[in-house]
């Protein structure tokens, strides 16, 4: 049985959201109802998707899920909350959520995007790939399987998605990686949102590559990508 943490604090509300989602979906669900009791929650047993409101007393839920995702990050994060401005969808997907719905919302819809994210999940846990996870960028190391970055005994951890990214730019080493291509690989989905994600961890992959001039990521204008290593 999938376990899912539900933090919400309207009481009714997560109530009638919890016993849905163990009768319809047969999910193990805890409530909690606020951002610190679901952070103590988070931090004492391993969930498999958190679903988290973001307007909540003590601890907010973009916050409680920025410190999730440096606790894990690959655990699926779906915020569900009122705010339905384009700036509140874009900080949600740049702080690793994997999915947003607005309240409010029918219940069936959101145990549809559960299952897809649970399956999505599933799939890449089984699936088997012979292409190589340690990569040389000029004076850098990259493991995708520990997710780090070293040079010189320094070691740099990546989240699950810039592991993801900076591996799909390696596998296509001085050659073009399309946008479509990345954002369907790693995000399933090549919606405006996800692509402003993927620009933000862009960005922090480049920084991590800064100190050697001989590794470089271009924009290739119109089409996406290249990782150049002279």
């Amino acid at each position: 049985m999938k376990k899912i943490l539900l933090v919400e604090d309207d009481p009714n509300l997560g109530l009638l959201l919890q016993d849905y989602l163990q009768l319809k979906g047969k999910f193990d669900v805890e409530l909690c109802k606020d951002g610190e009791e679901g952070l103590r929650a988070f931090t004492k047993q391993e969930y498999d998707l958190i679903i988290l409101d973001v307007m909540m007393p003590k601890k907010d839920g973009f916050t409680l899920g920025k410190e999730i995702r440096k606790i894990n990050p690959g655990v699926p994060i779906i915020f569900a909350t009122a705010k339905a401005m384009i700036e509140d969808k874009t900080q949600a997907f740049n702080l690793g959520g994997d999915d947003y719905i607005t309240k409010p919302f029918r219940i069936e819809e959101l145990l549809l995007r559960i299952n897809a994210l649970l399956k999505r999940a599933d799939k890449a846990d089984k699936q088997t790939d012979d292409s190589p996870t340690q990569f040389t960028l000029g004076s850098y190391k990259f493991d995708y399987t520990t997710q780090l970055i070293t040079r010189s005994d320094v070691n740099q951890k990546l989240s699950t998605k810039e592991a993801q990214l900076l591996r799909l730019l390696c596998l296509r080493k001085n050659e073009v990686l399309t946008r479509e291509e990345a954002l369907l690989n790693i995000w399933h989905d090549d919606n405006y949102f996800n692509g402003r994600s993927m620009d933000v961890f862009l960005s922090k992959i480049r920084k991590y590559l800064k100190d050697d001039p001989s590794v470089e990521i271009i924009n290739v204008h119109g089409k996406g990508y290249k990782l150049l290593i002279n």
